[in-house]
């Protein structure tokens, strides 16, 4: 059988580990987190990342340091995981779904303005597939209403905008390291604080609300309660499986680009002939291979290919079902009819198996048995 997903672990991510179970501060920030953060710096220029429990708790830290308070409103994607709108819904803010591009199937930029009101307060994009959205326009839009942005780039780390790395181009990007990410650590996952103004109160929403990382500097001999928080911290265990795959960093980007790669070649055919659509990659893109998704002409073509590929031993799924149209989204009084385009591409989207050991033979099994579907 080809998994859908799996982690590349190798000996130097148990060596790690190991090290930290014995030489290290189990409780976080320790020798690991450091070496973390140092790797990040040294390949994408990045100085303030804060290590958190999960992507989804990273975009929570996001929330509140953007001030979010009940009444406010947040546009946002509805072509999603929940962890981007839960996020802000944890702060009263309420989710103002946007619907999504058809080529790239993240938030169209062109209808978020039409979107805004004197109650909108921030912009949350979603970078899917590791494919960045339309930043430039973006911005555009927030600096005209004063908004701010966070970049949900859970499934971006080291894709590109126009040379701009994904999750730095605005005030807070969040980043996942889930098992099921390209660079993982079980469960984890980051902040970014891309304005020097906002990283102090950061470090201690990060820490329960209090200034614990001054302790660890030295600066002061205690700690002490400053704001509200919650322990988004990791253990040190896990910034070492995570500072492992970054040291692997160039080996794991090589092998998920030669699936991806091969997925796109092997598949060319059968988008020439009308029989499913391929990923789009605008120009101005550097995309991580985290994803390869098609996009078959109806939900009925794109259901029983799921099941005739589970019969070759081959596991794919959907992506996303539209949380505006999910049964909290519909409880909370959002309308399928909301966001067409996402209604639709929800219904036709399938995600093959993508992983960094996975071998090319098994791409190539899958493209065959695919156009055999097909």
């Amino acid at each position: 059988m080809i998994r859908f997903n799996k982690p590349s672990i190798t000996e130097l991510e148990e060596k790690y580990v190991i090290d930290a179970l014995h030489n290290s501060i189990l409780s976080g920030d320790g020798k690991y987190t450091t070496k973390v953060y140092e790797q990040f710096e040294k390949r994408f220029g990045i100085k303030n990342m804060l290590l958190t429990t999960s992507g989804t708790t990273a975009l929570e830290m996001a929330s509140i340091l953007s001030d979010l308070q009940d009444g406010d409103e947040v546009i946002a994607p509805s072509f999603t995981f929940s962890s981007t709108i839960n996020a802000f819904l944890l702060r009263g803010a309420k989710a103002v779904f946007c619907d999504i591009r058809e080529d790239t199937f993240n938030i169209d930029e062109n209808k978020i303005e039409e979107l805004i009101t004197d109650k909108t307060k921030a912009i949350y994009v979603v970078h899917y597939a590791g494919i960045p959205c339309e930043m430039n326009r973006i911005i555009e839009i927030a600096n005209k209403y004063n908004l701010f942005i966070i970049e949900d780039a859970a499934q971006a780390v080291g894709s590109t905008y126009k040379g701009k790395i994904a999750g730095t181009m605005t005030e807070f990007g969040c980043y996942s390291f889930h098992e099921t990410k390209n660079y993982a650590m079980g469960e984890g996952g980051a902040i970014i604080v891309n304005e020097n103004k906002y990283m102090e109160r950061a470090e201690i929403i990060r820490e329960k609300g209090t200034n614990r990382r001054n302790v660890l500097r030295g600066l002061v001999d205690k700690y002490t309660w400053h704001d509200i928080g919650s322990s988004f911290l990791p253990s040190d265990l896990l910034a070492a499986l995570l500072s492992a795959q970054m040291d692997r960093y160039d080996e794991i980007m090589k092998k998920r680009m030669l699936v991806w790669n091969t997925y796109n070649e092997g598949l060319k055919e059968l988008e020439k002939n009308n029989k499913l659509r391929l990923p789009i990659i605008p120009e101005g893109i550097k995309h991580n291979a985290h994803m390869f998704n098609i996009l078959l002409p109806s939900s009925h073509i794109r259901n029983e290919l799921i099941q005739k590929l589970k019969e070759k031993g081959i596991i794919a799924y959907i992506c996303y079902v539209p949380l505006h149209s999910s049964p909290y989204g519909l409880k909370l009084g959002y309308r399928p009819e909301d966001c067409p385009v996402t209604e639709d591409i929800a219904s036709r989207l399938l995600r093959l198996p993508l992983y960094a050991d996975m071998k090319k033979e098994d791409a190539e099994y899958i493209v065959d048995t695919i156009k055999e579907v097909l």
